[in-house]
């Protein structure tokens, strides 16, 4: 079973960037409710589309660099990548049925 996996400064492109399959990324941050609330959706998420969508987490206080050439200004944020490009953003935490509608069109 796929699940949600970490990321870093030095392995964004590689995991990221570089990935065959679209890639969603938690910008994310021990310190936010809401990130937490959303983690188990994406651990579900990641689940029902393994083979489909990959789900990454990036800490985003231990990450300045990817956090700032992205732009990210809050958490929790979600970037979809798509051959190494940002699709779509999705911005705080969002039902499952929400994040789904906004994601399913890229994949």
């Amino acid at each position: 079973m796929s699940a949600p996996f970490p990321v870093t400064d030095a392995t964004f492109e590689e995991e990221v960037l570089k990935s065959d399959l679209p890639v969603l990324v938690d910008f994310w941050a021990t310190w936010c409710g809401p990130c937490r609330m959303i983690a188990p959706v994406l651990d579900q998420i990641a689940a029902e589309y393994e083979g489909r969508l990959r789900i990454a987490k990036m800490d985003l206080d231990e990450n300045p660099e990817t956090v700032r050439a992205y732009g990210i200004m809050g958490a929790p944020t979600l970037n979809l990548y798509k051959n190494g490009e940002v699709v779509t953003q999705i911005v705080g935490a969002k039902p499952k049925r929400a994040l789904l509608q906004v994601i399913d069109p890229h994949l």
